[in-house]
């Protein structure tokens, strides 16, 4: 398991009750997904969301914990694709906008990149 201080996101979770987080239908159990159907709510003709997001304020049914002091996701395993497909601010290099809105809303700080040794001045090679 990662550490907080790896994964950022086991000391946030501000995505998972700022966000609503919808996705198709047959991300389902009852038809051959992985999201169990009782957390979830329809919120149109071919989409659910997760409970607990399609309202405000929000808070995914399946988040445990405190915001930005330790949470953790309940259905990890069997979270939706939207879930899997968010990624927090600088995962892979990448700068997320909207992981920096749902830590603002939280009176969190954005993430900062990594440091990289290799550009920092006073290096030595």
């Amino acid at each position: 398991m990662l550490s907080a201080s790896v994964n950022p996101c086991l000391s946030c979770g501000a995505c998972c009750a700022h966000f609503r987080v919808s996705f198709f239908w047959g991300e389902c159990v009852s038809v051959g997904g992985a999201v169990p159907d009782a957390l979830t709510v329809p919120v149109g003709p071919y989409h659910v969301a997760m409970l607990g997001t399609e309202t405000r304020p929000a808070r995914c049914a399946g988040l445990l914990g405190d915001i930005g002091a330790a949470v953790r996701c309940t259905l990890y395993a069997q979270r939706s694709s939207t879930c899997r497909e968010f990624e927090a601010s600088w995962v892979d290099g990448q700068h997320n906008p909207h992981c920096d809105a749902a830590r603002a809303a939280y009176g969190l700080p954005p993430l900062n990149p990594p440091l990289r040794p290799d550009l920092s001045p006073g290096r030595v090679a």
